[in-house]
């Protein structure tokens, strides 16, 4: 099974946007978000997050993450 992170820091960076102001306007939950933002390497995700995430930053979803383990 392989492992992605999530590049939301980089992208509210970007925007010059907190965490939490990802959450409020993206609707994820900000502990969800967190432990999204925070892990080197998950195996599951919110597909309805990224979906919500991907509007939010106005990107595709394949550019919100990068493969981390095959």
């Amino acid at each position: 099974m392989g492992l992605i992170k999530l590049r939301i820091r980089e992208f509210a960076d970007e925007k010059g946007w907190t965490l939490k102001e990802v959450s409020d306007r993206s609707g994820v939950v900000y502990s969800s978000l967190r432990t999204y933002a925070r892990s080197p390497g998950l195996a599951t995700v919110d597909v309805t997050a990224l979906h919500k995430l991907a509007r939010t930053f106005d990107v595709l979803i394949e550019d919100l993450y990068e493969i981390v383990q095959e």
